[in-house]
């Protein structure tokens, strides 16, 4: 009796948030993308220490450099905290500044923004709806394990229940990073010490690590952190005078982003957002086919009771 109940309130849910999650879920599908061109890109040995040293003292004699974000996709090493306005863009491969943006570093940014605040500062929203789609999925779970049949209302839900799981950790997931949930255990927190320059932290980097993974360099909270591709995972490590040292793992966001087993786990992101997208766009064919089913009988009787015999 109450499954009626059950599938009324999920088809509503699905039409009331249909928008916002179909924005969230198609700007996923391109950001899980972009572990794989930033992994793929870096072939070792094409990024050294004493090659950013250079960039950065031909582009910061000053030493003003406060980040570093290195995009392989693109070979571009950008500079924060020299221009008060903007980044400096180099190309690590000429040394020349860019003056244009990237194609593929705008697609992901301007994603990131709209899966993160529909570009309207509407982050409220991506939680609500994050949590709509979470309660959608407990609505079918709640309507019992269906029998499935080789039909699009079967396929709709062969590909909710097999692939439940990875459907189920990714708002999961999204939700709890939003909230600055990440179950990390408190990392050793080295000793305070007199901040480094940026030439001093990539050379510490640099002694332990491939600069072809680097991902960032940048302070956070009083330290400053680099984030490097440490086979196939994205690691953080607190930068130090005397090395590195790894910070907790914060689960939450590496699954999220599917950047913690290199391509496996990034094309397990894209298998969820493609299927996330497969659901909407099925459960809204068929409730549209129901819906203008339900119609045309009462257009013909309406069209009937016209006709009145001569």
């Amino acid at each position: 009796m109450i499954k009626p109940w059950l599938l009324r309130l999920h088809r509503w849910l699905t039409l009331v948030f249909a928008l916002p999650l179909a924005v969230i879920v198609s700007t996923g599908l391109v950001l899980s993308f972009e572990p794989m061109a930033q992994i793929g890109a870096a072939a070792p040995g094409t990024l050294t220490a004493d090659r950013v040293v250079d960039l950065l003292q031909r582009h910061d004699p000053e030493g003003k450099a406060r980040s570093l974000t290195f995009r392989a996709y693109e070979h571009r090493l950008s500079i924060g905290g020299v221009r008060p306005d903007d980044t400096i863009d180099v190309d690590v491969r000429s040394g020349a500044e860019l003056t244009e943006d990237g194609t593929l570093s705008n697609l992901f940014y301007y994603s990131r923004v709209l899966h993160e605040t529909l570009m309207l500062d509407l982050g409220w929203l991506v939680h609500v709806s994050t949590m709509a789609m979470i309660l959608l999925m407990a609505l079918g779970i709640a309507m019992g394990w269906p029998r499935l049949t080789n039909t699009l209302s079967g396929w709709h839900k062969g590909i909710a229940w097999n692939l439940l799981p990875i459907l189920v950790l990714s708002p999961v997931t999204g939700l709890l990073l939003a909230w600055g949930v990440s179950f990390a255990r408190p990392a050793f927190a080295p000793a305070p010490s007199a901040p480094l320059s940026m030439v001093e932290a990539v050379r510490r980097v640099g002694a332990s690590h491939d600069l072809s993974g680097l991902v960032w360099i940048r302070g956070r909270s009083g330290r400053l952190l680099a984030r490097v591709v440490d086979r196939g995972e994205y690691r953080v490590f607190t930068v130090t005078p005397e090395g590195l040292f790894p910070t907790s793992r914060n689960w939450v966001r590496l699954l999220h982003e599917g950047n913690f087993a290199g391509h496996w786990s990034a094309l397990m992101n894209v298998v969820t957002s493609i299927a996330l997208t497969a659901l909407m766009a099925t459960g809204l064919v068929i409730w549209a086919r129901r819906r203008f089913r339900k119609r045309r009988p009462r257009v013909r009787r309406e069209r009937s009771t016209l006709v009145t015999p001569a």
